[in-house]
């Protein structure tokens, strides 16, 4: 089928090919001959013809209505072709006829030029303006007015080449979908049973966690075709043209069976048709409805697996959801640390690394990264080692890799002041020593004062030791307290405060809102959740979002109150923490503004009271 779509497509451009360059031929063609037809003849006026015909050097002529055609002879006595406008002169033929001249009549025909250069160049210059105009707008299958056909790729059974062994890091999705595999490969073995494979299967996500890597796998495990198609290419200008474009889709799906049909950022035609009730689009719900009336009547025993991929399940409409058309629902989370370390595995075996590197390390530097984030890191290793001209990628590499994907471009020409590094240097210290002292916060990997990104002027990386999933009230107070040690540290040292603490304070903010709205943690509240992740909008099970504005304004006023309780005895705590260990505050901060960055083993011997970087 896909050979078929190749030799129509191929077919209609050499249509437009032998279209187009035939039309330029006859134009130039028209063009050349009216030029050859009358620079090679020589203008003259009426009185001239006259002059020639009484002289005797006429010798052959032809007549028509607007012009008179012939030859004379000139001065050189070379015969010469002419060409004068004919006049209203009743004695010419007498005189032609005495100087013994060989005339004749002919009748003047200009319809042919007319109706090329008066209305088919003309209008077939605008046909060809509103060809170029709509080409974006043509399907890519499908002939001159192919609207309505889906611009999906076909994949056959050597395409996709990835493999499950090619996807790292989602170990518990491709358990999940090793099912539908099995069923592509022998169908038999469910249908004997009664069974049958599940219509749909949704992939939830964040963006680059894989999941249009797991579809391509599923493909090729499988080994057959796979059409991939995104959900923004499926809605265009043209009413109608979305759900003609889906009724392509399925029926080239039937053609293709067994195969999978992969449709990508599904949100974008699939979101729920009560989100946008005040501002409705006509061309997106019958795209929808359509979509919904094609999963609907798909007989799953055909061998037609639909796969879809949206980092937005919550918008995306109750009708699609049900079972019976997405039946299979599977999480690609993001990757802990032995998935981030498979993934980098799997990268790491396209470039040429050098001894020093630990995989296992990396991973542990890398913690909320997603699989893009990983092979970005992976690739700018690579750069950066071959900007220095080193034979392998090191270590070194990859660490400044991570800290550009973190934090962001080293701005090494940056000039600042040395009070306000000094500043910094301190404010980088105080989050570095609260981080070290309290258990709950994670420990510090490296403390810098290097600027990077658009406004960072120093950072504290922490890495946390292993993977959690559930965090204590403690733990997020130590979190906030970590945040506030940088603020804490300038007022103790410098007696004020500045801007840098901008970020820090957003991030407290949060993290205290949370703990008092949605986690119910807080003694005057009580088990109350006042707000949920994300905002204050929801979906229903209905799929009607509303406006969740149930809280007193005694209850808001009660709850900023706890707010604002709680950071300023956090922001005291960490005060007290500074100044029971200012000493060390005073040696960390003076080391960072001499190396610029130290790392976890100098942080712990300045902790322990060591000498060795005082020396």
């Amino acid at each position: 089928m896909e050979n078929k779509d190749k030799k129509q497509q191929n077919s209609f451009n050499n249509f437009s090919k032998f279209s187009i360059i035939y039309i330029l031929i006859g134009i130039f063609m028209v063009y050349m001959y009216q030029f050859y037809s009358t620079t090679e003849k020589t203008t003259i006026s009426y009185s001239q013809f006259k002059q020639l015909v009484e002289q005797g050097k006429i010798k052959k002529c032809k007549i028509s209505e607007k012009y008179i055609k012939g030859t004379y002879i000139a001065k050189d006595n070379k015969t010469k072709k002419f060409i004068t406008v004919a006049v209203d002169d009743p004695n010419l033929v007498k005189d032609l006829q005495k100087h013994n001249v060989d005339f004749s009549g002919t009748i003047t025909n200009t319809w042919l030029t007319n109706l090329i250069f008066g209305w088919i160049l003309p209008f077939g210059f605008l046909f060809f303006l509103w060809w170029l105009m709509t080409k974006k707008m043509r399907g890519t299958s499908g002939g001159l007015f192919g609207f309505g056909k889906s611009r999906f790729k076909v994949y056959l059974n050597e395409k996709p080449d990835v493999k499950f062994s090619d996807v790292a890091g989602a170990e518990e999705a491709k358990q999940e979908i090793q099912e539908i595999v099995e069923f592509l490969k022998d169908p038999d073995k469910y249908k004997r049973l009664g069974g049958r494979a599940p219509k749909g299967v949704l992939l939830v996500g964040a963006p680059g966690t894989g999941k249009t890597l797991l579809a391509k796998a599923t493909a090729g495990e499988a080994g057959t075709p796979f059409i991939s198609i995104s959900g923004s290419e499926f809605v265009e200008m043209f009413v109608g043209v979305g759900a003609s474009r889906v009724r392509d889709l399925f029926n080239e799906a039937k053609k293709l069976s067994p195969c999978i049909v992969f449709i990508d950022e599904i949100d974008a035609i699939g979101k729920s048709r009560a989100l946008n009730s005040l501002t409705s689009n006509d061309e997106r719900e019958q795209t929808l409805n359509q979509l919904l009336a094609e999963m609907d009547g798909f007989d799953s025993s055909v061998g037609v697996i639909i796969m879809a991929a949206t980092n937005r399940p919550e918008v995306l409409d109750p009708a699609l959801m049900r079972p019976g058309r997405f039946d299979r629902q599977i999480i690609v989370d993001k990757p802990d640390v032995k998935g981030r370390e498979a993934i980098l595995k799997v990268h790491i075996k396209k470039i040429k690394i050098g001894n020093d590197v630990n995989v296992e390390t990396l991973a542990k530097m890398t913690p909320g990264l997603v699989g893009a984030d990983l092979a970005n890191i992976v690739n700018e290793a690579a750069l950066l080692a071959a900007r220095e001209n080193k034979d392998a990628v090191n270590m070194e590499h990859f660490e400044e890799a991570i800290e550009r994907q973190l934090a962001g471009l080293k701005k090494k020409n940056r000039v600042i002041k040395e009070d306000e590094k000094k500043r910094v240097a301190y404010h980088e210290s105080g989050h570095a020593i609260i981080a070290y002292l309290l258990p709950g916060a994670d420990p510090v990997h490296k403390i810098s004062i290097v600027p990077r990104g658009l406004s960072a002027l120093g950072y504290t990386q922490q890495l946390p030791t292993d993977e959690k999933y559930l965090i204590t009230k403690e733990d997020m107070l130590d979190k906030v307290a970590v945040l506030f040690g940088g603020r804490a540290a300038e007022e103790i040292v410098f007696g004020s405060i500045s801007t840098g603490a901008q970020n820090d304070l957003m991030r407290a903010t949060d993290i205290v809102r949370a703990i008092i709205t949605q986690f119910g943690m807080d003694e005057k509240l009580g088990l109350v959740v006042f707000e949920k992740p994300g905002g204050n909008q929801f979906l229903t099970s209905e799929g009607i979002l509303k406006e969740r504005d149930e809280i007193s304004e005694k209850t808001k006023e009660l709850i900023d109150e706890e707010i604002s309780r709680m950071m300023r005895e956090i922001y005291e705590r960490a005060k007290k923490i500074l100044l029971e260990n200012r000493d060390k505050l005073e040696i960390l901060a003076n080391e960072l503004l001499q190396k610029e960055i130290i790392n976890e083993e100098e942080l712990k011997a300045v902790m322990e009271g060591k000498n060795g970087l005082q020396d």
